[in-house]
Parts: C-alpha cells; structure tokens; sequence
C-alpha cells in the first residue's frame, strides 16, 4: 500500500488558489452619509428599526420617490421622505438613483430648457416624481414618465447635497 505525502494537502490548497477571486472594490463613497437614493420598488415597507421584526411604521408605494440616506446598518439604511419621516428600509428597495419630487404650492412649470425665456411644455403638480438629471444654474432636468423637461431647483426636494 502506498503511503500519501503529507505535502498533497499543501498543494491541493496552492492547486485552488488560482480560483479565489476578489471581494470587488467599492467606491469610497459607498460608505458616506448622508446620501440622496430613491425608491426601487412598487411596494416598500419604512420599520421603526433595522431589521424584519421592528413593526412596520409605513408603506410606500410610489418607484422613484426620492429619500435621503441618513445612516446605515448592515443592510439595513435608515432613511428620511420628503415630508420628514424618518424610518429603516433594506437596502434592496432603494436605487442609487437620484430622483426628485416637485414641492410648494400650486404648479411648477417645466421648461424646454433650463431657463425663464424658454417655452413651458407643461405644469406640474406638488407630489409629481421623476428621474433627476445634471442641475445647472438654478434648474434640474427632470424626466416624470417621459415627459422630459427642466424645472428650477427650488421646486424640487432630492436635488442638491443630501
């Protein structure tokens, strides 16, 4: 019979090596807060604390409603709406895409450009979502459902720094 070498485990470990493979870098960023998020899901739930047995405080049920990532916990953030509620979600239901809701009272035009002298493609009302694009000077690009335009940055809550 013959006898094994006690280096085979040695180099059945070094034979593997080759196929571990790296956790991926993230970005230094990931790791900061505060930061703007939204909404990534048609049904998501706000619990009193990080994790699946604090009660359910709210239900949201609007895609790409913007909030405001205040900290975060395992995969847990804790995050703040646009009326000031602040709660825990999973990191799951949220996008790190900007988003914006229109603010105020009444309607907010939205432009063809970003600028007063430029033709109002349409009014918007408070509480209307959408994708938020590049601000400049004053104005956001703004997407609700395809009607793309540019609306001043005071009408909107999620611009700006978080």
């Amino acid at each position: 019979m013959k006898r094994l070498s006690p280096m085979l485990p040695l180099f059945a470990l070094c034979a593997l090596l080759p196929c571990a493979v790296p956790a991926p870098a993230r970005a230094a960023d990931d790791d900061k807060v505060p930061y703007w998020a939204s909404i990534d899901a048609d049904k998501a739930y706000m619990r009193v604390g990080p994790g699946d047995s604090y009660k359910i405080e709210w239900v949201y049920r609007r895609v790409h409603l913007p909030v405001k990532i205040i900290r975060r916990e395992g995969p847990w953030r804790q995050v703040e709406d646009p009326d000031g509620d602040k709660g825990w979600m999973r990191d799951l239901l949220l996008s790190r895409q900007r988003a914006a809701i229109v603010k105020g009272e009444g309607l907010a035009e939205m432009h063809g450009d970003g600028s007063d002298s430029s033709p109002v493609l349409w009014r918007v009302e408070p509480g209307v979502v959408g994708l938020l694009g590049e601000c400049k000077q004053g104005w956001c690009a703004f997407d609700s459902d395809g009607h793309k335009g540019f609306l001043r940055e005071d009408a909107l809550w999620g611009t700006g720094e978080p």
